[in-house]
């Protein structure tokens, strides 16, 4: 590092170093000084002239010996001499050696009488002692100028001089200066000129830190670089107030002049101190100070080192950094690197935003002091682009040795396979406990990195700070609760407010901190991407508070594209295809591959080229860090609130007590507390805002482009939009969902069928439809704003009425996607379906919907999935909820009475409870779809088209055998008398849901092929129908036509089944070939299976096609289209079933 003096330092020391020496050149020359300007001398001159006078200065200093005092400032040679280069063309380093003399503890003048002063007055207030009258203006115009420098002086660098006790102030340290030429008149007419300002403050820098001479009242801030800082201030302070003057008297320029000389050299020694720690003694921590320095502009913005009142970049700091910088680079960025590692050792101190870091450990303060204080560091580009160079500011590459290597201590115990419960959590918190990391991890980015320190700090529901603000949760109201998360999200929205600041910095600072920033974010996404799994690895994963954090900056590094449609028009999609661009955070392949909406994609560099590169990276990288951050956590969040439920459930049916439960208290307060960050309305309202922009940037693409998407950016969307129905409805309001809305219909569309097969994701797509878009109506309450539900571009009309795409294709798309989510998972399947018949309902229900309702007869193989999925749902469940009714009744007799519970063991007690539980909400969901389903059956009926379809040779024997399984359950013996307590809780209406029934029947009744199917049907009886009928006459159930047409079909099915027993006769000796394989049944329509060479009816196929998509005989891949029609198999049928039809007529 090569070494530099600030010109008044040098000065100074040429000039005697305020030791009062008579040489005559010099005193000549300060005379001269006072008058005119002194004439420039050669290089070559100032060169030997410094020499001459270090030499003596250094002969003196020795000769001084220990009779300077401890309030001496000593230079030792070799110190001195290492950062000051005499001579530059020698190469040499020439000793020398400073001393100011300064008064010491004994030599002090008696220190005048403290008078008592108001504490904490601002640094620019000076106090007078108010014993002394203040003095008549002089008349003398020369001694009005001198008394202007003198209280301006006081007023700027806070300290006085002179021998008389008027000199004095306590708000002042006093200064004896050896040579009294800057306030002796005869010497200096004038008064304080610029070259005095070297010797003042020089004079108060080398001040001794424990000299009494510092004691003063106020106290000054302590420490050389925050004097130095409020100097700069103060002079710029009155520099302005003395140019804005209309009046002045003429002197203004020259007190202007003494400003700017001022601000310039306190400027200069601040460099040389941070550069030089040992110069000084007031400044031997110079780094630690500015630190400090730029933590306090958050608590005290008056004193801020990095705002000045003159202009932009004109600061106290930007100087300092400029000043340094143009000296010596390696200095500045030795600086920008010491000060930056004491903030960071701070921070790493802090375990929350709760935390502060302890001061007698180096830099104090809290999380939001330390940030704000590189926040502050960064607002010279010149320091935000060394911050970025600094060792800690990256985690090793991954192709590097050091990416592997463990630090903090051994690696923890990882997880074998098979291990049982208890095994996974005690090593769960084992790895929790642990301090080792790998450096290239998601713990070694948070724990070893500048922005990881910076980002990793937060409110952790885990924190016992945080959980003990909500200590007895079920004793305290809402508002209360509310209160308190209320306050916890001031300061964590705070924080981040300082974290966006500070990435913002660093991003506008130029294109290599730009970069830098880059590659963190890209590593930060790399080493979490296991991040939204359900068990995640705590030693290679970044704490949640981390990546909270980070997408709160990403969304604010959107913000931008995101309300403005026309910067929104620059997000290439060509960014996931990329892997220069995305650096691996999109791959394809692999442990960390995503999943595309569509299938066969592969990577390309080819055609991206965007008009700008960072849009699409920051809208692209921030859904991913979404993914890995509040999707989870918002899901976790919804699991915890249904834990809390039936914990809940549990304890009031044990007769607990919830207010005394500990266990359910401590549960419940983890909830409120997660719920400080997923239900923040300031970040649920840029996450909504966000899918929204996502959801249009997904409309404007053509379906190539769409298939390489990822799939989570639409899952995400759905998830969010699904909690927000279910936990923050109120946040929705004032929000733009049209793109949302929009999107859903279109991927649900039949042309997206095939793009999107993920059919867990369509189903999801359909809920976002019920959960959000549908409008409550008398039976069905929805709290989702109006203002969500309408379009406020068509008049407040809802969504699912004016917009022009969804009348078009929405019901038919949900008619299909009945049929698709029969894999979605038994409880899930229940749930999908009964949202989508809702959603039916209000779309029949629509005049602007009509026209796709009949095109729906159109596309026979979407309909036959639907209505397959109708007759297996209550096929399925229905029986299965009329055995669970009578159990739940068991156990709420055995719960009414005490002495019978009391009886049982508490753990048969608890395993009752547990299959109670379950069959209550079995029982819940599937009374829910059924009756659903009966009542989309009763008007989808309505319709001559449709009703023809249920009416197909393959799906007329199914709706049958299904409404009367049904009407078994309801009206067989004891059906409706059937009681369980409270029977609306189960969605138990048997009334209602016979009533349902019947109109389906009676919708059906003059159709000959149904009537047939019920003869035919194996639930049949002529009784069943006859007490149906009768029932429903009792009841009055059904009316008028309805009525008429249930009772005619009655008698009709009756005289089909006699006529059907007849041909049974036929059938009973019929051959084995002409029968069913699988039915067992006389075949109507034989077909061959090309993958077994089987024959089937192709009523028996076609219904296994539409559950298995395989052979039934040896579970090849086969579809309808593959079977082929036994012609000659068929005739054959025919042929015989004639001959026995005559020789039966005949007889």
């Amino acid at each position: 590092m090569s070494g530099f003096l600030p010109e008044g330092l040098a000065n100074w020391a040429l000039g005697g170093g305020g030791q009062g020496d008579n040489n005559d050149d010099q005193q000549a020359a300060s005379s001269e000084n006072n008058e005119t300007q002194a004439a420039p001398i050669s290089e070559q001159d100032m060169r030997a002239k410094r020499m001459a006078r270090l030499a003596a200065l250094e002969k003196k200093s020795s000769d001084s010996g220990e009779n300077n005092g401890s309030n001496d400032m000593e230079v030792d040679s070799n110190d001195a001499a290492e950062p000051m280069q005499v001579d530059p063309d020698e190469g040499k380093k020439q000793p020398a050696a400073a001393a100011t003399k300064v008064v010491t503890a004994k030599e002090q003048a008696p220190a005048p009488v403290d008078t008592p002063k108001p504490k904490n007055l601002p640094d620019s207030i000076m106090v007078e002692e108010p014993a002394q009258k203040k003095p008549k203006s002089p008349s003398d115009p020369l001694a009005k100028l001198r008394r202007k420098k003198i209280l301006l002086i006081r007023r700027v660098l806070q300290v006085t001089f002179g021998n008389e006790p008027s000199d004095r102030t306590p708000a002042c340290v006093h200064l004896e200066l050896d040579d009294d030429e800057v306030y002796n008149t005869n010497k200096s007419p004038n008064g304080v000129n610029i070259g005095h300002i070297t010797d003042l403050l020089v004079s108060r820098l080398s001040l001794h830190p424990s000299s009494r001479s510092l004691e003063t009242m106020p106290p000054q801030k302590p420490g050389m670089i925050a004097y130095l800082a409020g100097c700069h201030k103060r002079a710029g302070e009155e520099w302005k107030d003395l140019k804005q003057k209309k009046n002045g008297d003429g002197s203004e320029d020259e007190l202007c002049g003494l400003l700017e000389e001022i601000r310039k050299q306190v400027v200069s020694y601040a460099a040389s101190s941070l550069q030089l720690p040992d110069l000084f003694e007031l400044g031997n921590d110079s780094c630690l100070q500015l630190a400090k320095c730029l933590s306090t502009t958050t608590t005290d913005p008056s004193s801020s080192v990095t705002f000045d009142v003159i202009g932009k970049n004109t600061s106290f700091y930007y100087c300092v950094c400029e000043e340094l910088h143009s000296q010596d680079t390696d200095a500045f960025e030795t600086m920008v690197t010491d000060v930056v590692t004491c903030i960071t050792d701070a921070l790493s101190k802090c375990k929350s935003l709760l935390d502060e870091s302890p001061p007698d450990a180096g830099l104090g303060g809290n999380g939001l002091l330390l940030t704000s204080a590189l926040r502050e560091l960064c607002t010279n580009k010149k320091a935000a682009t060394c911050l970025t160079q600094v060792p800690s500011f990256l985690i090793p590459p991954a192709d590097s040795p050091q990416a592997s290597e463990w630090v903090g201590g051994p690696p923890p115990p990882q997880i074998p396979r098979g291990a049982n419960p208890h095994q996974i959590d005690f090593i769960r918190r084992m790895q929790e406990m642990s301090n080792s990391r790998m450096r290239r991890s998601g713990k070694g980015l948070e724990e070893d990195t500048v922005l990881g320190n910076v980002l990793r700090l937060g409110l952790p529901w885990k924190h016992e700070s945080v959980l003990s603000s909500y200590v007895n949760p079920m004793r305290r109201s809402p508002k209360d609760i509310n209160q308190i998360s209320e306050g916890h999200r001031r300061q964590l929205e705070l924080y981040q407010s300082k974290c966006n600041e500070l990435i913002r910095q660093l991003v506008v600072a130029g294109e290599q901190p730009r970069q830098k920033v880059i590659q963190w974010l890209t590593d930060a996404l790399l080493v979490n991407a296991k991040a939204d799994a359900m068990e995640k690895d705590p030693t290679k994963i970044s704490s949640e508070e981390l990546l909270y954090n980070l997408s709160v900056v990403l969304l604010k590094l959107c913000d931008p594209f995101v309300s403005k449609p026309e910067k929104a028009a620059l997000i290439d999609p060509g960014f996931v295809s990329s892997p220069k661009s995305h650096g691996g955070v999109y791959e394809l392949a692999g442990d960390n591959a995503l999943t595309r909406l569509g299938d066969n994609i592969s990577h390309s560099e080819d055609g991206y080229n965007p008009k700008n590169s960072f849009i699409p990276l920051c809208f692209f990288f921030c859904s991913r860090a979404l993914a890995l951050s509040i999707v989870p956590g918002m899901a976790y969040y919804h699991r915890t609130s249904l834990h809390v439920s039936r914990m809940g459930w549990h304890i009031r049916s044990a007769n607990g007590d919830l207010y005394s439960d500990r266990r359910f208290n401590h549960v419940l307060q983890s909830k409120c507390a997660m719920g400080i960050v997923v239900k923040s309305p300031t970040f649920a309202t840029d996450v909504f805002r966000f899918y929204n922009a996502v959801a249009g940037f997904l409309l404007r693409l053509d379906s190539d482009q769409l298939k390489t998407m990822p799939e989570h950016m639409v899952s995400d969307a759905c998830a969010v939009l699904d909690f927000a129905s279910h936990h923050t409805t109120g946040l929705l309001s004032g929000i733009d969902f049209g793109n949302s809305f929009r999107l859903t219909v279109k991927l649900l569309s039949k042309d997206c069928a095939k793009l999107v097969r993920n059919y867990n994701l369509r189903a999801s797509l359909g809920d976002i439809l019920h959960n959000i878009f549908l409008p409550g109506d008398g039976s069905r309450r929805n709290e989702i704003p109006e203002s969500v539900i309408c379009d406020p571009l068509s008049g407040g009309r809802p969504y699912l009425v004016s917009d022009k795409m969804c009348q078009d294709t929405l019901a038919p798309s949900l008619l299909l996607l009945y049929g698709e989510v029969e894999t979605t998972g038994f409880y899930e399947k229940s749930s999908h379906r009964e949202k989508i018949a809702a959603l039916l309902k209000y779309l029949w229900d629509s005049p602007e919907h009509k026209l796709a309702f009949r095109k729906i007869a159109e596309d026979q193989e979407s309909f036959v999935t639907f209505a397959n999925g109708i007759i297996n749902d209550m096929n399925d469940k229905f029986a299965g909820v009329m055995e669970k009714l009578p159990a739940i009744r068991t156990v709420q007799l055995q719960m009414a009475n005490p002495q019978e519970w009391a009886a049982i063991s508490e753990e048969e007690r608890e395993t009752i409870l547990e299959r109670h539980e379950e069959n209550e909400t079995l029982v819940e969901n599937t009374l829910k779809l059924c009756d659903a389903v009966l009542k989309m059956l009763g008007f989808l009926s309505t319709d001559m088209a449709i009703r023809d379809m249920f009416l197909l040779p393959d799906m007329c024997p199914r709706l049958a055998n299904m409404l009367l399984f049904v009407l078994t359950k309801l009206v067989g013996s004891r059906g409706l008398d059937l009681k369980v307590d409270n029977p609306e809780k189960y969605n138990f209406r048997p009334k209602e849901m016979l009533q349902n029934v019947c109109v389906v029947f009676s919708s059906f009744a003059d159709a000959g092929t149904f009537q047939a199917a019920c003869a035919k049907s194996g639930y049949y009886t002529p009784d069943l129908l006859s007490k149906s009928v009768k029932t429903c006459r009792k009841l009055g159930l059904l009316v008028g036509e309805s009525m008429e047409l249930f009772e005619k079909l009655e008698e009709n099915v009756e005289e089909v089944a006699k006529s059907l027993g007849d041909d049974e006769e036929i059938y009973e000796d019929a051959p084995d070939e002409f029968l069913d394989p699988l039915m067992s049944e006389f075949m109507v329509d034989p077909v061959i299976l090309p993958t077994s060479n089987n024959v089937v009816d192709r009523a028996t196929i076609q219904q296994h096609l539409l559950n298995d998509p395989t052979d039934p005989f040896n579970r090849k891949p086969l579809s309808i289209d593959d079977v082929v029609p036994a012609e000659e198999l068929k005739q054959k049928m025919k042929a015989w079933l004639d001959a026995k039809r005559m020789a039966k007529g005949q007889n």
